[in-house]
């Protein structure tokens, strides 16, 4: 039997251990955001992601944040896998660019039903998918039609009523090609220009390459080529130079990546618009945030772009 003075030095000891387990958890435990992204090897991808980064070392006694992102533009199933693993990995909410506008929607119900809350950035998830699947998922981002439309107004000035001009789309199953394209075409009909084609260069620089090349020798008349995004800009001003038509055949972007200033510089590519990739998923990290604080309910917002042209 036990004496007093080893059962009080023995319930001492307990409380010892016990207490030194509890001193190695936080008071409060922090949310966990995943950011789930397109393509890292898009330089918009890796500014959204620095951007990411530093926000949270600013605010670390607040929130942890895993950055992930997909090889190729076009790579959903890799995506869906990304977003199941940050499910496994017991994260608060996942903010998302979308590959694709509908192929992400079951995975991210069953995220939602996980409890997880998501946050659409960048690509707009599809709203009458969303609506079947039952899914609420704001979208925090840009007027990606509004934006297209004006950098099209831009380029618009510099061409006259008749003008042949051609589109890059970006994947033509994501929301924000579809209102990329939609904007730059708001323009060119506004304006009295011709359409000649409208072909996807998937978003990525060599594929626009090819793909402008080929418009511009089925179209020799070709005055300028709109492209989606400022990779495909990139690889359309590529295809431009070979073709011996730099400063005969116009272009214009969309994203304001770094890699596309020196030749606005040179004025191999008229303008661009900014999106703000550095600040875009901060903004979708800030109203997750919100929401798993203050219990509010998830809401669009709309977040600024603005027309770059030099």
């Amino acid at each position: 039997m036990m004496t007093p003075t080893r059962l009080l030095f023995a319930t001492a000891l307990l409380s010892l251990f016990v207490g030194c387990g509890k001193s190695d958890k936080p008071a409060t435990d922090k949310p966990r955001v995943a950011l789930v992204m397109k393509s890292l090897a898009n330089e918009f991808f890796q500014t959204m992601a620095e951007g990411a980064k530093k926000h949270q070392a600013q605010h670390a006694a607040e929130y942890e944040l895993v950055v992930n992102g997909i090889k190729n533009e076009t790579d959903l199933a890799e995506q869906v896998g990304l977003v199941e693993q940050m499910v496994a990995q017991g994260v608060q909410a996942i903010v998302i660019a979308p590959a694709d506008s509908k192929a992400l929607i079951p995975a991210l119900k069953r995220a939602q039903a996980a409890g997880v809350l998501i946050i659409n950035i960048d690509n707009k998830l599809d709203p009458d998918t969303l609506s079947q699947a039952g899914l609420t998922a704001p979208f925090v981002g840009p007027d990606n039609r509004a934006g297209a439309k004006a950098v099209g107004e831009v380029l618009a000035k510099q061409l006259k009523a008749g003008d042949e001009v051609a589109i890059l789309e970006g994947v033509t199953t994501a929301f924000n090609s579809q209102q990329r394209r939609a904007g730059f075409e708001d323009a060119m009909n506004a304006a009295g220009m011709k359409i000649v084609t409208v072909q996807s260069g998937q978003w990525e620089m060599e594929k626009a390459n090819g793909v402008a090349a080929g418009i511009l020798a089925a179209n020799p008349n070709v005055k300028a080529l709109l492209c989606a995004n400022d990779n495909m800009a990139i690889g359309a001003a590529a295809a431009v130079q070979a073709a011996g038509k730099t400063g005969q055949v116009k272009i214009v972007g969309f994203d304001n990546i770094a890699a596309l200033k020196p030749l606005i510089a040179e004025g191999r590519v008229l303008a661009t618009a900014d999106q703000h990739g550095d600040l875009l998923a901060v903004f979708g990290i800030e109203a997750a945030l919100k929401v798993l604080k203050d219990k509010a309910t998830p809401a669009d917002q709309q977040t600024p772009v603005d027309v770059v042209v030099e």
